[in-house]
């Protein structure tokens, strides 16, 4: 910050008629929060009574002041020192004095620029309490001054890089900026707390993510909403120092701003540390560390949304969803999966109806708007002429109208029969109760007991071999036994606690996914978010017809199985509470249906024969005029 009193203006500008011809005098000052115990002294204030007091015993007039108030010397895109220099080159500067060299900078090698820089610029540079004076002859202690500033700045650094570490491994924030959400408690400059109108912005992004709408769909449903922006917003609260940010449009929202909002863990309520690092002290350019390099402190301060749901959301910024002319993604990509070859699923939508000639009839037919999925991989292999797999194609009404059934009887059930649906996710997974978990852990203590056995047999070997009780042959021979044996203990334990572990997660998944079915009264209709939060995954299988032509092409009834796999309970085949009238009901109904779809696929087989004769024999009638047509 650059900040000139009237009164040193008008005492050091004399004339300024005068100044615009003659060259100058500059009086710079510089403070720096790594100046640590020296701050007082070091005081922009300070720095100006003597640096004045001696331009005007020395007749180094007409002067003024530029100084720097918080910058480091390491850095040197200081705005008053950038405004010297342009004035150095303009040929417009005689003299720079200054308190001490380490003022100008901590980098002994662009200070010895400097230094040469303003010989040939016939610049006459003064460090007063350094006794350096340009104008008398070079000092040979002038580089050493240098070096020391430098080594100065390079130990400073490395301390508050120290208490940095330090600071940032003991769990609190590093970020002296406070995600946008949150404010810093007036008690405890290292607790954050919720900020309710900004967090509630906070938590509409994330439901709108769960809706399937992108980053960009969400900046311009926040912006037509007339949602302020995160930088207009702490700008306008006094949360943040920023006064160009009231400057712009308050609304203007950008999917990078969504984006950023939507990965942060913070909003979780943790704290993350480490996100970046800078090479050197010389240098302000920062490095992006990857999200594994990061120091995550899991419920450090309340969070925003629930972790399930922040969750849900990185899973739906990973799936990549174009939309085409309907103007909207279609909620199932990157849901179905092929059965056979592993792969995902390829959306195919032609949303215009489009007019058709039959080439029975000749007639105009409408072909209405389709929407199905088919396996990637088959698509793929089609382009390198190697079928790698079948189509496995499926209307998306179909994958939606199983889904729905689905959930619909799922979370009837688990209403319903709470007990009985947390026992039968119990009785899916590998290990029993009672006894069988007892078995498990005696033996992974024993497993412990061996291994540790191991461990004591392996040093008395080893020094059986030093002494050369045994040979080096035995030695290599039973130490590669007793590793094996360790390695096999070690994966068993790893074994028996994921089983013991996936029995205690049984009745959590339980209890989540009851509380999920409980966020909605009725499954009436299958939203985007109920598709987000409830699916995991669909496997759909290849279809299978009832009957084969002589020339293998398919005929009769289409039958096709999916498998819906829910979040925390995968694959849950609900058991059938239909009474027996109702079963019988049902049967009846379908055999009803079966018998409809077979009379009008005979039907139509008798209409497309008795189309094709009438065709072929105006063909033989008019030969003439069909091979006219033809040609």
């Amino acid at each position: 910050m650059i900040i000139q009193s009237a009164a040193n203006v008008q005492n050091c500008r004399k004339d300024e008629a005068n100044m615009n011809t003659q060259k100058l005098t500059v009086l710079y000052e510089r403070l720096s929060r790594d100046d640590g115990d020296d701050s007082l002294s070091n005081s922009i204030k300070n720095q100006q009574n003597l640096l004045q007091d001696y331009a005007e015993r020395h007749g180094l007039t007409p002067y003024y002041h530029e100084f720097d108030d918080g910058y480091s010397g390491t850095g040197w895109d200081r705005p008053a020192w950038q405004r010297i220099m342009s004035e150095v080159r303009a040929g417009r500067v005689k003299n720079i004095v200054v308190k001490n060299l380490d003022r100008i900078g901590r980098d002994y090698l662009r200070v010895g620029l400097l230094l040469e820089e303003f010989s040939a610029s016939n610049v006459r540079l003064i460090a007063v309490s350094d006794g350096i004076d340009t104008s008398k002859g070079d000092d040979d202690f002038t580089p050493f001054r240098a070096i020391f500033a430098e080594w100065f700045a390079r130990d400073c650094s490395r301390k508050v890089k120290a208490v940095l570490h330090a600071k940032g491994r003991s769990g609190r924030p590093l970020t002296n900026k406070v995600p946008y959400g949150f404010i810093k408690d007036p008690n405890d400059k290292n607790k954050w707390l919720v900020d309710n109108e900004s967090a509630n912005v906070v938590r509409r992004i994330f439901s709108l993510t769960i809706d399937g709408n992108g980053p960009y769909e969400i900046a311009r449903i926040l912006h037509n909403d007339k949602v302020e922006r995160p930088s207009y917003y702490l700008a306008k609260n006094r949360i943040v120092n920023c006064q160009s940010a009231l400057d712009s449009t308050p609304y203007a929202w950008r999917g990078t701003t969504v984006m950023g909002i939507i990965s942060k863990p913070e909003y979780a309520g943790h704290t993350v540390n480490f996100r970046s690092s800078s090479s050197n002290f010389k240098s302000r350019k920062r490095k992006q560390h990857t999200p594994d390099e990061w120091l995550i402190f899991e419920n450090t301060h309340e969070a925003i949304v629930a972790q399930e749901t922040w969750n849900l959301a990185q899973k739906l910024r990973e799936t990549v969803r174009r939309t085409d002319t309907t103007g909207e993604a279609n909620p199932l990509t990157g849901l179905l999966w092929c059965a056979d070859c592993g792969s995902k699923m390829y959306n195919k939508r032609n949303s215009c109806e489009t007019m058709r000639i039959d080439k029975l009839t000749g007639r105009e037919y409408k072909r209405q708007p389709s929407d199905t999925y088919h396996c990637s991989g088959n698509l793929l292999s089609r382009q390198k002429f190697s079928k790698k797999c079948t189509e496995h194609h499926i209307n998306t009404s179909a994958a939606r109208s199983v889904i729905l059934d689905i959930l619909q009887r799922t979370s009837m059930y688990a209403r319903k029969y709470e007990a009985d649906f947390a026992a039968k996710l119990r009785e899916s997974s590998t290990l029993k109760e009672g006894e069988t978990l007892k078995t498990h852990t005696k033996q992974i203590s024993k497993n412990e007991r061996r291994i540790a056995e191991l461990d004591k047999l392996f040093s008395s070997l080893y020094e059986d071999k030093v002494k050369s009780v045994i040979s080096e042959e035995r030695f290599a021979q039973m130490s590669a036994n007793f590793e094996h044996e360790q390695a096999e203990l070690r994966e068993q334990n790893i074994i028996l606690q994921t089983e013991i572990d996936t029995f205690k997660s049984d009745n959590a998944k339980a209890d989540k996914f009851i509380a999920l079915v409980r966020k909605y009264t009725r499954f009436e209709e299958l939203t985007n978010a109920v598709i987000n939060e409830f699916v995991d995954k669909i496997i759909v299988h290849e279809a299978e017809w009832s009957e084969h032509g002589e020339n293998g092409e398919r005929k009769g009834t289409r039958a096709q199985n999916i498998d819906v796999y829910l979040k925390y309970i995968g694959k849950f085949d609900v058991p059938d509470m239909r009474s027996d009238d109702e079963i019988e009901a049902e049967r009846i109904a379908e055999e009803k249906l079966q018998r409809n779809r077979q009379q009008k696929r005979e039907y139509q087989c008798r209409r497309t024969a008795k189309l094709r004769a009438e065709k072929e024999a105006q063909d033989n009638t008019n030969p003439e005029e069909s091979e006219t047509l033809t040609a």
